[in-house]
């Protein structure tokens, strides 16, 4: 079987979709299955971390990229080598036909578009609209967005799968000392709590700042909150201070020495930074909303709701208690072990092989 992969994003760095090319590629270098070749597509020299062995090509298309490049440049490259299922995220080509897959993470662009711009909100919409008709199969990360897409789009029933993200492969694992050696030089003393993300409306990073600015005295914790600007309200609040972006080394770090984790996005298709708190040792405490709860699995504190108040009493009640601490860090480490990117490539396989008539 030879499948062809969209694998521009593989070069970025600090978003979900790079994650999981990164992590499904790593998950099927471990796999290994039998006459399986990968086609890695791309408009950028080949970067380091990819696999060697013939069953992994990288394949550099010249293009500036864009939507001509995958709509037209990169489904065609494809048919002409031979390719059984042409794969990518969100952007879906008519000339893949059923032989295409596309991967969406969630459709939170569809259950509230006004948590994006107009233009990516129509965009997106048109890619899901797009992959509804014409795709061979779609792939979501978490039952709860399989569920979501299928309301939303009900002749896809049949054609969704959902496969569960895992760690970042990149993601560090450092010592105590390491951890505590970077935060020293950056200045980072405990004690905080963290909150993760590009800034934009879905993430609702508002709400962990207001929380935290509610908390009384005696907890006198800051918020660090890591991530790009994004766009949208941008409130520190009293007790906040934004990093920027941060290294894979300097983000494991942070994680490491803050005090909690406060997840409080509308929606997510997934949550990667739930697993990197329960890597870190540190505990969750993240929203209810999309498929953050399943992927907590009850190792994470999931408030009722999205009001301040409720929010400033988890926090509380969780800075306050040793032990509860020590639960979830112990609930965390265990759950990490239900994800792996070798059980998503062996689900991504099982779709391939379906979608090319194997």
């Amino acid at each position: 079987m030879i499948v062809a992969w969209d694998a521009r994003l593989i070069s970025s760095r600090s978003t979900g979709d790079s994650a999981y090319w990164r992590g499904l590629l790593a998950g099927f270098a471990e796999l290994s299955p039998p006459d399986f070749r990968l086609l890695l597509y791309s408009n950028a020299p080949r970067p380091a971390g990819i696999p060697d062995g013939a069953a992994f090509e990288w394949v550099e298309l010249a293009g500036k990229g864009g939507r001509w490049w995958s709509l037209a440049q990169f489904p065609a490259s494809a048919r002409r080598a031979g390719a059984d299922v042409i794969h990518t995220q969100y952007a879906i080509s008519p000339l893949a036909g059923r032989r295409s897959v596309s991967t969406f993470h969630d459709i939170s662009f569809r259950i509230n578009p006004g948590w994006f711009s107009a233009k990516d909100a129509r965009l997106l919409s048109a890619a899901f609209s797009l992959a509804a008709r014409t795709a061979g199969a779609v792939i979501t990360v978490s039952e709860t967005s399989q569920r979501e897409i299928e309301d939303a789009e009900p002749g896809l029933r049949g054609r969704v799968a959902w496969t569960h993200n895992a760690l970042p492969v990149s993601f560090p694992m450092l010592s105590a000392e390491e951890g505590a050696a970077i935060r020293q030089a950056k200045g980072w003393t405990a004690p905080y709590c963290l909150t993760v993300g590009t800034r934009w409306p879905r993430k609702n990073m508002g709400l962990a700042v207001r929380a935290m600015d509610a908390l009384p005295p005696s907890l006198p914790h800051r918020l660090m909150i890591s991530g790009k600007a994004g766009w949208g309200e941008s409130e520190l609040g009293e007790r906040g201070v934004a990093t920027g972006w941060l290294d894979d080394d300097e983000l494991a770090a942070l994680y490491q020495g803050a005090a909690a984790l406060l997840c409080p996005s509308w929606h997510e298709g997934f949550g990667i930074p739930i697993l990197e708190g329960f890597a870190s040792g540190c505990p969750v405490i993240c929203g209810p909303g999309g498929a953050m709860p399943e992927v907590a699995g009850g190792a994470a504190l999931v408030p009722a709701d999205y009001e301040t108040a409720t929010w400033t009493a988890a926090i509380a009640g969780l800075l306050s208690s040793p032990e509860e601490q020590a639960r979830l860090r112990s609930l965390g480490e265990e759950r990490l072990g239900a994800f792996s990117w070798r059980a998503a490539a062996e689900k991504t396989l099982s779709v391939y092989q379906s979608v090319a008539g194997r």
